[in-house]
């Protein structure tokens, strides 16, 4: 494996005071009673890779019950090189991340180093719930694909609270001067139209790997299509922002623009969160991410770890094993998968015919 977790040690997070857990084998089954710490520890995996947590925002939440500071640490193996990746939080709140005893100035720095896939259950809402969810889907992929992409990202959504900002305080008359709007429109539109040509591009080759994915997962083909929806398809940003002006001032925020880009999953005609089981809206879910995981593959040249976790629930045998199969398959990628039931997972496991290591939270 190009890439690998080999040792993560947690203080201090969550519910682990002192834990160190060491990673054999390529597939890693991680069970126990809910409520034990089994997606504590994915997360734990997360923050290695992201340099924060998947789940909570503050990064304090982390910390376990009566302390106000937490250490992370990874041993990784990456092309062959042995790399310690540690994240800690201190007392004080800073929050320092460093590789190889090499601190990080910026933390975006990191993203991508160590390419990551996650499903987690309230994934769910990236199928089922509003456009954030998927807006945050393509941006993480590309941000760990593309460095310019997430400065620019970065950029763009500090530029866009700057003009929510104005737009704000204009009408509490403590600004008056639209000739600073007029600067913020012009950085809004430069960064934001890289970031559309970004994503135009991009989901060109994912939509249509999401869709093979799907039919893979469910084995029979469903007529089910998906589609990028952005107002920059008809008009600049530049013209849209000139022309919501007057709009934006009165409502005081920025009315439109790549904020509310989306994307639209069909089933036949109807809106897939309608009329889509809960079979099948899983089997979207996992389509999504498995096309996630084979473009980073394709575009990094290193397979990205994926962490599974509690994704049996609602789900047939066969769905089952037509995820595991199609994950497994790719010999490349490390694999953690938790689940309440450990004679469940061990059996999906064993039958994808390769070697295992189960740990019992």
């Amino acid at each position: 494996m190009p890439l690998s977790l080999k040792k993560i040690t947690l203080l201090q997070f969550k519910n682990y005071l002192h834990r160190e857990v060491e990673f054999s084998e390529r597939i890693t089954g991680i069970c126990g009673r809910n409520g034990i710490g089994k997606t504590n520890l994915l997360d734990a995996i997360h923050y290695l890779c992201f340099t924060k947590s998947y789940f909570t925002r503050q990064d304090a939440q982390n910390c376990m019950h009566g302390h106000s500071g937490f250490r992370v640490e990874g041993d990784f193996l990456l092309n062959d090189k042995e790399e310690k990746a540690v994240c800690i939080l201190r007392e004080t709140g800073k929050k320092e991340f460093a590789v190889n005893a090499e601190p990080y100035s910026r933390f975006s720095a990191h993203i991508g180093r160590y390419p990551l896939v996650i499903i987690a259950p309230d994934d769910i809402q990236l199928i089922i719930g509003g456009s954030e969810e998927r807006r945050r889907f393509i941006d993480t992929i590309l941000s760990q694909l593309d460095q310019d992409y997430l400065r620019e990202l970065i950029a763009y959504t500090r530029i866009l609270q700057q003009r929510n900002s104005f737009l704000r305080s204009y009408q509490d008359n403590y600004a008056r001067d639209l000739s600073v709007l007029d600067i913020l429109d012009e950085q809004l539109s430069r960064a934001g139209a890289f970031i559309f040509e970004k994503r135009r591009f991009f989901l060109l080759e994912l939509l249509p790997q999401v869709k093979q994915s799907y039919n893979d997962i469910c084995q029979r083909y469903e007529d089910m299509s998906l589609i990028y929806e952005s107002e920059l398809h008809q008009i600049s940003l530049e013209d849209l922002l000139k022309t919501n002006r007057q709009k934006d001032l009165l409502v005081q925020r920025t009315s439109g623009g790549l904020h509310k880009d989306d994307l639209l999953f069909l089933l036949g005609q109807q809106p897939f969160r309608n009329s889509a089981s809960q079979g099948q809206r899983k089997s979207l879910l996992f389509a999504l991410k498995l096309a996630e995981m084979d473009i980073i593959k394709k575009q990094k040249h290193l397979s990205p770890i994926l962490l599974l976790d509690d994704v049996f629930e609602k789900l047939d045998d066969e769905r089952i094993g037509n995820l595991l199969t199609r994950v497994v398959a790719d010999e490349d990628s490390q694999i953690f998968i938790t689940d309440t039931n450990c004679k469940r997972l061990e059996e999906q496991i064993a039958k994808m015919s390769s070697t295992y290591q189960m740990v019992n939270i």
